[in-house]
């Protein structure tokens, strides 16, 4: 009995270890950047979709949980930060709708069964991205007011990029399943 209570112990350190160098490599991502008006393009998103791939949807939507909580907090881990201020300020500033669309995504990325088919698993990381601008778009929106040109300030400048990105993910999915076989 004693042997299965130190299996769960280590199980559950094991997760929190993940989850703490997920959102550490998710906030490494955010500072590398291209500096975009008025959100700014990182390697965020190829993050998000590769802990989706790797750690599943459960680890995977509690890693983006802890690393939306460190930087509502205050630590420095958002893109802008801490230049453009932290905490709860940030969160709430233009990129909050892409923020929550990285749970969105790491779920749907998290979620599915990829196979040997490049193109269905292009798509389906393709499907888990929009979530990302859709909720960033409808955010911005919001924020700056509709009367704004929101897709070409909200995603038409990263669409290139984000399929390159989900091309490289699309591409790494074997690899990925084979490192977390390892783990």
């Amino acid at each position: 009995m004693e042997l299965v209570k130190n299996l769960k112990q280590f199980k559950v350190l094991k997760y929190v270890f993940l989850a703490l160098i997920g959102s550490l490599i998710l906030a490494i991502s955010s500072k590398i950047k291209i500096p975009f008006y008025p959100v700014p393009m990182t390697m965020q998103t190829l993050v998000v979709l590769i802990i989706g791939i790797g750690f599943g949807w459960k680890l995977g939507l509690a890693t983006i949980s802890l690393y939306l909580f460190e930087g509502i907090v205050g630590l420095p881990v958002f893109a802008g930060t801490p230049e453009k201020g932290i905490g709860l300020i940030y969160f709430t500033g233009p990129t909050m709708g892409y923020l929550l669309g990285f749970l969105v995504a790491v779920y749907i990325s998290g979620k599915f069964i990829y196979d040997n088919n490049i193109l269905k698993n292009f798509l389906k990381l393709l499907l888990a991205t929009s979530f990302i601008y859709i909720l960033g778009m409808t955010w911005l929106g919001n924020l700056i007011g509709w009367d704004k040109p929101i897709f070409q300030l909200g995603a038409q400048p990263f669409l290139l990029a984000e399929v390159f990105k989900i091309l490289i993910a699309t591409v790494a999915i074997n690899q990925i399943k084979k490192i977390k076989k390892l783990v």
